[in-house]
């Protein structure tokens, strides 16, 4: 388990505990909308870094754009960066965007 693992399973302990001791209803979707987002992000993040194993391209574009060399971390926070970028939409659209950002594409100089 990684960094980023245990940060989404950590977070999901604690969702789990607001609900189960019926914690504040903000608090709970604030945090299962982070949790939501943060899935999102390694999922496309893990996705990108496994494509880039066998596409020099790839690694390429990360180091010209700044990241470094081929890291699940520097794969990681490049991914972020960009979903941070992606235009603010409603939660459920955010997520979305981030499923359908061609993060490959962003890489590509």
């Amino acid at each position: 388990m990684d960094d980023y693992q245990k940060e989404i399973a950590d977070l999901e302990a604690q969702v789990e505990r607001l609900v189960e001791d019926e914690g504040d209803a903000r608090t709970i979707a604030e945090s299962t909308m982070q949790l939501e987002i943060l899935k999102a992000i390694y999922a496309r993040a893990t996705d990108l870094y496994t494509r880039g194993l066998k596409d020099e391209g790839l690694r390429y574009g990360l180091r010209i754009q700044g990241y470094g060399d081929w890291t699940i971390d520097n794969v990681y926070a490049f991914v972020y960066e960009r979903s941070v970028e992606l235009e603010p939409r409603a939660h459920s659209a955010f997520v979305g965007g981030i499923k359908a950002a061609d993060f490959a594409l962003m890489l590509n100089p």
